[in-house]
């Protein structure tokens, strides 16, 4: 990437994303000074992969405790729990920006009577969630690009490359060091309805790498499976409960589940801070559901009759039975025997 996917800019003191609305046609690069601005981006996709959600929510916390010129260390500390319970309920499902608010809730609690220097703190804390993340998923893709063999093709959903994290990948980090590695490998992208995050900005990533690959309709995926085109599938994770249950992107569940039928490994690329250990299985995880018109309406053109409701689950469950192996920074799990 020519840039992180979410950054702070030092001399205007503000956040800056990439609005992933507009890719591929355009590089629109959005600012915000309002964390309420910041919640609604994440609501809105503007940012969007649990990764750079986590940094995006750790950074909207930093210009809470910016927009809060108080010194009073018990109103600072009430108007940065109000700032986190909104960031909190921007998607509910990625367990990142819990998790990065969290840690930014902890540096206010321990920050004493100085709230100024509990605001500095807020923004370090930030720009290390954020600078830890680019290691974090290079390391994980080294670890993940063992499993991929010269000549490999290998299906991929949705988008977990630099977009979805702050630089570099998930699942698509391991494709890209596989590449690195002078592997000869081709993937498969799902085109991802219903907002086609395959097909926008997985294919955009991956033609900007020189990687080669073919988009395919969400359901033509079986039939590559089947007809044995496909060497493994690699997914990304919005939350991996402590049993290794695994929720991402709606349709990584009917992937996994034909991907064994197949004898295909099936693999998510789950940094551990995407992993809850308080959650013990998968039935725990609230699934965010979606506005119908993303389903019903492509682009401003409406491709069903106007009266038509839809459900829309933004994420499905995985049970950890079809899980082959989970690849984290800290190595490759695979389920006890």
């Amino acid at each position: 990437m020519l840039m992180r996917t979410v950054f702070w800019d030092t001399e205007r003191n503000t956040l800056k994303m990439i609005d992933q609305r507009h890719i591929p046609w355009e590089l629109v690069v959005a600012e915000y000074g309002d964390y309420r601005a910041v919640a609604q981006a994440i609501t809105d996709m503007v940012v969007r992969g649990a990764p750079a959600i986590g940094a995006a929510g750790a950074f909207g916390m930093a210009l809470a405790a910016q927009q809060n010129a108080t010194a009073d260390p018990t109103l600072f500390a009430h108007a940065m729990q109000e700032a986190a319970d909104h960031l909190n309920a921007a998607r509910p499902t990625a367990v990142n920006l819990a998790w990065a608010i969290q840690q930014q809730m902890a540096v206010v609690a321990g920050g004493g009577e100085d709230t100024a220097e509990t605001r500095s703190a807020m923004l370090r804390l930030a720009q290390k969630i954020a600078d830890d993340d680019v290691e974090i998923n290079r390391t994980m893709a080294y670890h993940g690009a063992e499993l991929i063999s010269d000549g490999d093709t290998i299906l991929h959903h949705c988008n977990t490359g630099a977009l979805a994290t702050v630089d570099w990948g998930t699942a698509l980090g391991v494709i890209f060091a596989a590449h690195e590695q002078g592997k000869k490998i081709h993937v498969l992208v799902d085109e991802t309805r219903p907002r086609l995050q395959g097909a926008l900005l997985t294919c955009w990533e991956l033609r900007q790498r020189g990687i080669s690959h073919d988009l395919i309709a969400d359901n033509a995926a079986g039939h590559f499976m089947r007809t044995g085109q496909v060497n493994i599938v690699l997914v990304g994770s919005d939350r991996t409960a402590a049993n290794g249950d695994v929720a991402n992107k709606i349709g990584t569940y009917k992937l996994a589940v034909v991907a064994k039928e197949n004898g295909v490994p099936f693999y998510p690329v789950v940094p551990t801070s995407t992993i809850d250990l308080n959650l013990a299985h998968g039935d725990l995880i609230p699934i965010e559901e979606r506005p119908m018109e993303e389903v019903t309406v492509i682009r401003g053109q409406p491709i069903a009759p106007l009266e038509t409701t839809a459900r829309n689950p933004a994420f499905d469950v995985t049970p950890h039975r079809y899980v082959t192996g989970i690849v984290t920074e800290a190595g490759i799990v695979y389920p006890r025997l």
